[in-house]
């Protein structure tokens, strides 16, 4: 593998898994940027032997890129963060209520789903990543992607 190429052949479809993740450009571009970095230290330590996918192998990493990044700050300070950031200082907390009251339901649904149906849902509807690309990160076919994400839906269609 052509270390000087990584990024440009890989660079985009990293960013757009990441901010899938994050649902945050700015730290999606920092951890894409810590991604390649680690991938550049460790290129040694990819062995492709007919089963894994270099894309595959840059997702994980990713993956665990942001794992490290979530570990390192509390969910408290997250939370704090977001809010202070997000919402003015006064709001009508009635109208932010009914405003996000059906983006709430679709993310209690979405959470209740099992860790893959929820990973593609999000991936394919917040990262916008087709159905070959998510298939390529789980190391799938591109029907096994269609598939799960048709039942996930159907699951969250039973709550209804």
């Amino acid at each position: 593998m052509d270390k000087d190429n990584i990024y440009q052949e890989y660079g985009e479809f990293i960013f757009k898994y990441l901010l899938t993740l994050t649902n945050n450009l700015d730290l999606a571009e920092e951890l894409t940027q810590e991604t390649f970095y680690q991938a550049i230290k460790s290129i040694n330590n990819f062995h492709n032997n007919g089963k894994a996918k270099f894309s595959t192998w840059l997702c994980s990493i990713a993956k665990n890129v942001w794992l490290q990044e979530l570990n390192q700050k509390s969910k408290k300070q997250q939370l704090k963060d977001s809010l202070k950031n997000e919402y003015p200082t006064s709001y009508d907390l009635e109208d932010d209520y009914i405003k996000n009251e059906d983006k709430v339901m679709f993310f209690k649904k979405a959470h209740q789903l099992s860790g893959n149906k929820r990973e593609i849902l999000y991936l394919r509807l917040l990262g916008d990543l087709s159905f070959k690309e998510i298939g390529s990160i789980f190391g799938r076919s591109e029907n096994w992607a269609r598939v799960t994400f048709y039942r996930a839906k159907l699951e969250l269609g039973k709550g209804e």
